[in-house]
């Protein structure tokens, strides 16, 4: 392990990562690539956390646009994120790499209940430990449930997979001109309005001093890197006095 700088990860997905070219629910084809691009990083020791999201199935504040009342909508969002941890699972395992789900839900038909102590032996042990369910609790995203669980697991860096290669200035699908950021403060990414993660999430990864590292998942080997410690997207971090 040599290699790797970090020896704890949590790796953030978007629950509309897994939707790959479909317009809705999971193609089979992302979570096998996914599983690809973790294993030469599990396989060398590295101990790796998973927070996916649910937006492919269902978004908790798209419901609340549409007249749901929003924490009944964030509840069946939390769901969704079961579903796409299972699906992860499935895919882990059939790869040969040993893997555990623990959802902030009890449902202990499908899933362990979200126990701290637990979820680091796992890591200890080996074993992807992939974190459903967000918080259990509405009004908070699932960008806010991977900072907290990377806190608690006492992670090295919070990395979050996009579809873009760092953070910019504006939307560069929009701005051909946009300015990529290789570092940036917490207190940037908030007074901006960038949204790399949620204000929540952001504050919180700055109030704990856990570096958030941006990148795109869809760059072949680019999570391997990344773990490496190479520059490969944006990091934010807790400015020096």
């Amino acid at each position: 392990m040599s290699d790797f700088k970090y020896k704890r990860v949590l790796l953030k997905l978007s629950g509309e990562a897994l939707m790959g070219s479909q317009s809705f629910g999971i193609d089979p084809a992302v979570p096998l690539r996914l599983a690809e691009e973790i294993r030469p990083v599990y396989e060398a020791g590295v101990e790796v956390a998973v927070v996916v999201g649910g937006g492919n199935i269902y978004r908790g504040v798209q419901g609340a646009a549409n007249g749901m009342d929003r924490a009944q909508g964030d509840n069946m969002g939390m769901l969704a994120t079961v579903i796409n941890a299972l699906a992860l699972q499935d895919t882990f395992e059939k790869a040969g790499m040993d893997c555990r789900v623990m959802s902030a839900i009890e449902m202990r038909q499908i899933a362990e209940p979200y126990i701290r102590r637990r979820a680091i032996r796992h890591l200890e042990k080996g074993r992807i430990t992939i974190f459903a369910a967000g918080t259990g609790n509405p009004y908070f995203t699932t960008d806010t449930g991977a900072a907290l669980r990377a806190c608690e697991i006492n992670a090295e860096i919070l990395m979050k997979a996009t579809n873009v290669d760092g953070v910019y200035d504006s939307d560069p699908r929009k701005n051909p001109d946009a300015k990529k950021f290789d570092t940036i403060t917490y207190s940037d990414v908030l007074n901006r309005d960038l949204k790399v993660m949620d204000a929540t999430a952001t504050a919180l990864c700055r109030d704990n001093k856990m570096p958030i590292m941006v990148f795109d998942i869809n760059e072949p080997g680019c999570f391997e890197r990344a773990v490496s410690g190479q520059n490969v997207g944006t990091t934010v971090f807790e400015e020096e006095n």
